[in-house]
């Protein structure tokens, strides 16, 4: 049994704090809703990010993040991504040398261009981090449903550590020592999942999902190797499998969020009705700077981000994706 702390009470973070307890680990929770903490500590469920799924009674949660991380032997970080520079920051005093960091959160920094593992060693030097990324929606991991992920690291025996920790009877842990592959495809299948989202919202057929999901793929990859990733990890659950069910899965916030923009509604009122964050939408200018620095081609990012930022209505912006130079499908 280890002392853990899990930073970020959404959805996810709710759901790896209660794999984590029902593990027999010693867990701390915490939250930036002071209702989250009581809800979680006396009805033993998250009702605002997480409402209609029992947790495990022995898992805490608190509000002060000093506390949440003090002596804790594993931290995940599952915060949103805008927000972990800053928690990280505001907890990093109270962080044990020695811990492992597990890096929960996807996305890629908006600014800095950081891939978020990158965010956590930036503010704890030396940190020891790991990266989780795979096709796990929160709901189904907290109703216990199988599910399969990936834990990376370039430290030596740190992934192991986390395999260990998470894994259990229905939440299988591979190891992996490619930590830039295994973010990237965590954060841009988000983006892609929004465009997913626009095809469906205009009443695009299966055809155009297809397409979209194996370019999205193709685009994907070819920023991974700009970067240093493995071409082979973007064929594995960080990749394709993450890929495919933010695209295709009905529980996806960033599929939801590309249908509703399709239909024609603006990306404000849309945003507006959601409770928690579609990293899509962050991710989507960050990943546009971030290919255009590496002088790496990414046309489905560029067409999620005409949409949602510059006005371009959903059709043309499909239309002209589809009327580009025609080209190879394999890059030589």
């Amino acid at each position: 049994m280890m002392r853990c702390s899990v930073v970020g009470a959404g959805a996810w973070g709710t759901a790896l704090a209660d794999l984590l307890t029902r593990n027999g680990h010693d867990v701390l929770l915490w939250a930036y809703e002071p209702d989250v903490v009581e809800s979680v500590n006396k009805r033993h469920e998250n009702v605002r990010f997480l409402g209609g799924n029992a947790l495990s009674p022995a898992l805490r949660a608190t509000g002060d993040i000093g506390h949440a991380v003090e002596g804790a032997e594993l931290i995940t970080l599952a915060t949103p991504s805008h927000v972990l520079r800053s928690i990280i920051r505001s907890a990093s005093k109270s962080v044990t040398a020695s811990a492992p960091i597990v890096v929960a959160s996807k996305g890629i920094e908006k600014g800095t261009l950081s891939l978020m593992t990158e965010v956590a060693e930036q503010e704890i030097p030396g940190a020891i981090v790991v990266a989780l990324s795979g096709p796990s929606f929160a709901k189904e991991v907290v109703a216990c449903q199988p599910t399969a992920v990936v834990v990376a690291s370039e430290k030596d025996g740190a992934a192991e550590i986390a395999q260990r920790a998470f894994s259990s009877s229905y939440f299988r842990t591979y190891t992996h020592t490619d930590v830039i592959g295994v973010e990237l495809g965590g954060a841009l299948k988000n983006v892609m999942a929004v465009a997913t989202g626009i095809a469906e919202g205009l009443g695009l057929g299966f055809n155009a999902r297809a397409a979209l999901v194996t370019r999205g793929l193709a685009e994907m990859t070819r920023l991974g190797l700009a970067l240093g990733a493995e071409q082979s990890t973007f064929a594995g659950l960080a990749g394709l499998g993450d890929l495919v069910l933010t695209c295709t899965g009905s529980l996806s916030r960033n599929r939801a969020v590309g249908v509703e923009v399709g239909k024609g509604r603006a990306l404000e009122e849309v945003l507006r009705d959601k409770e928690t964050v579609a990293e899509g939408v962050v991710t989507a200018q960050s990943a546009r700077e971030l290919a255009a620095r590496e002088g790496v081609e990414m046309p489905i990012v560029d067409t999620v981000n005409r949409v949602l930022f510059e006005g371009q209505p959903a059709r043309s912006a499909i239309a002209a994706l589809m009327t580009r130079e025609l080209r190879a499908e394999v890059d030589r």
